[in-house]
């Protein structure tokens, strides 16, 4: 049971130091709403249109496809890190994987779907 004694001390700080945050906040904070505190922002300059239009589907296809390569290039960190221990299987692992990921790219690129009109 001791070795619970850290997160269990880890919790506690956690959870006082964010009920000091939230109590010093509404003592010290003033609320003083205003119409410009509560218009909407976008970029500097007044909103034009309902925040409710639909998208182009591109905006989506664009932010899956960095969420995609983004993760599997994270996995090149960990993999550089202990590439002497792995040895040969590692690298031949890796290689697999790499090249499926530019396999992915290529397609992606011959599609048009990196593309922006």
């Amino acid at each position: 049971m001791i070795e619970y004694l850290p997160i269990l001390v880890f919790m506690v700080l956690a959870f006082v130091m964010g009920a000091a945050i939230i109590i010093v906040n509404t003592i010290v904070a003033r609320f003083k709403p205003d119409a410009e505190k509560n218009s909407p922002y976008e970029c500097g300059f007044p909103a034009f249109e309902d925040a409710r239009i639909k998208f182009d589907i591109r905006y989506y296809l664009i932010a899956i496809l960095f969420i995609l390569f983004d993760l599997e290039i994270a996995f090149l960190l960990p993999w550089a890190l202990v590439f002497k221990q792995l040895g040969i299987y590692g690298f031949t692992i890796m290689t697999i994987f790499l090249f499926i990921l530019i396999v992915g790219f290529v397609y992606v690129w011959k599609k048009g779907a990196l593309e922006w009109e």
